[in-house]
């Protein structure tokens, strides 16, 4: 909002949604006119149909959607020991949900003349990792795939489709996830900075790549990761 833009945020949850809103109008109190919440399901259709009309109808039009809406199971482990439950839902939601978001998105951009999508992408949708969530992986896997084909396909169209491929950062679900110091350090040892990302550094990133700075950048995996994906051995 403080670059110009009038936002909706979707999310499945209400509480954490009106939470989110709430902080900013507190925070920026000459926006409240341009922020607001609707509850959304990704996996389903119509809920995204909705969201986007929703959207056109408060801002009359729709040129920018940020993709994050994933989930990452506590039963997601390795090929042998993940159930079809786990991996069928976290398709649902990781690639389904980014098709939903794509298939609307793109019909309301072809109806205002273009836009952006980012479909968040996870870096390891570009690299391996020892630590097992394979229904996890395989989806960042398929939304990069999705979002190079969909730039490809709608370039013409003044459609922008951009992969973002985050490394770790310090957001509440991931270090909820590595509360415990060695599972921390598992995945800090590989960081040449020595850290994890900060949200403002991963927000930064996106305003750019959505903005007319960036024009010229569609279906290339945009990589924001500390140099983690591009380092062999880390420095002591």
């Amino acid at each position: 909002v403080q670059e110009g833009c009038c936002v909706v945020i979707a999310d499945i949850n209400e509480e954490s949604g009106y939470e989110t809103v709430n902080m900013i109008k507190t925070e920026l109190t000459e926006y409240n006119n341009c922020i607001s919440f609707r509850k959304c399901d990704v996996s389903k259709q119509e809920d995204i149909k909705k969201t986007i009309l929703h959207t056109e109808s408060l801002y009359q039009k729709v040129n920018i959607i940020f993709n994050n809406a994933s989930i990452i199971l506590s039963n997601d482990k390795n090929l042998i020991d993940t159930d079809d439950y786990t991996f069928d839902r976290t398709y649902e939601v990781n690639v389904k949900g980014a098709f939903n978001i794509c298939k609307y998105g793109i019909l309301a951009f072809r109806r205002h003349g273009g836009g952006v999508i980012i479909n968040l992408a996870s870096f390891v949708s570009l690299v391996g990792s020892a630590i097992s969530q394979i229904s996890y992986t395989s989806s960042q896997g398929a939304i990069l795939s999705m979002t190079k084909e969909l730039a490809a396909i709608h370039a013409k169209e003044n459609i922008r489709c951009i992969p973002l491929c985050p490394g770790h950062y310090k957001t509440s679900k991931m270090m909820s996830m590595i509360n415990i110091p060695s599972e921390k350090q598992k995945r800090l040892i590989h960081h040449p900075m020595g850290r994890f990302g900060t949200t403002s550094e991963i927000a930064n990133a996106i305003v750019f790549i959505a903005s007319d700075d960036a024009s010229y950048i569609s279906g290339t995996p945009f990589v924001i990761d500390g140099g983690l994906t591009s380092t062999y051995i880390t420095p002591e």
